[in-house]
């Protein structure tokens, strides 16, 4: 009995395969190598959208003088102004710290619980503190010469915007700890005057009714506090603002907008 001749098929050694398995590794290598690096320049690109985002908000609020911005009570937790006393003739003194939270408020070492940061019109008043000041606490435009106080004023703030499942109500530790949190230097500074020109009195009623405003963000803040600085941080706003800061009753400062009409 013949039996049939046995046909050649087709098929790949073992050399072929542990080849294959060789180029998918290194195939993957090179993917997980770059996963990291997409992955960091997805988040930084979302935090830095977030903080322009956060920046446009904080800006009008601050330049429109709002007293009705309560819903910032949920993100602005804490706020400090460093401040310092200098004479006429530029000679410092100590350094003094005003703190704010949504709890309490201590002015120098001593509590005013009624500066809490429990509505809108606080933070905004807080955050609208001048950078120079004189004896009895009004903007100046030109601290040469006299005794004026130097305000530096930092808030710490979880971001306005960013994902919904973050915002209020919620009250998730965790879900909180993972919300971009920053720091943001306020500076409301005097535009600078040209006391050589002839029309100085002019520039300085232009200074007393036209100030800059500079928003610093630097981010993230751990939780202990402190901030590191990524590749895109930190970050400044500015916008110059027609109008006088003025200071309230309760020691608070907002902005008094001018508005301008043809004249007949």
């Amino acid at each position: 009995m013949k039996f049939p001749a046995a046909k050649n098929s087709a098929g790949f050694t073992m050399i072929e395969i542990a080849i294959c398995l060789a180029i998918i590794g290194f195939a993957l290598v090179a993917v997980i190598l770059v996963l990291p690096y997409g992955m960091s320049a997805q988040r930084d690109n979302r935090e830095e959208t977030i903080i322009s985002e956060d920046a446009s908000i904080l800006l009008e609020t601050i330049r429109s003088g709002s007293h009705g911005a309560d819903d910032l009570t949920n993100y602005v937790y804490a706020i400090t102004n460093i401040w310092r006393d200098y004479d006429f003739h530029g000679a410092p003194g100590s350094l003094h710290t005003n703190g704010y939270t949504y709890f309490n408020a201590v002015l120098n070492g001593t509590a005013a619980p009624f500066y809490a940061l429990t509505n809108g019109a606080h933070i905004v008043g807080i955050l609208s503190t001048p950078e120079f000041t004189d004896d009895n606490g009004r903007a100046i435009s030109d601290p040469f010469n006299i005794n004026f106080t130097s305000n530096h004023v930092y808030a710490y703030i979880r971001s306005l915007s960013g994902l919904a499942a973050e915002k209020p109500p919620q009250n998730n530790s965790i879900m909180l700890g993972d919300t971009l949190t920053y720091r943001l230097l306020s500076v409301n500074a005097p535009v600078a005057v040209d006391t050589n020109n002839a029309f100085t009195p002019f520039a300085r009623q232009l200074a007393a009714n036209q100030r800059e405003l500079r928003l610093t963000f630097r981010w993230p803040v751990l939780p202990n506090g402190k901030v590191v600085d990524n590749g895109s941080s930190p970050q400044t706003f500015r916008t110059t603002i027609a109008g006088q800061l003025v200071l309230d009753t309760n020691g608070f400062y907002f902005y008094q907008p001018q508005s301008f009409t043809n004249a007949p």
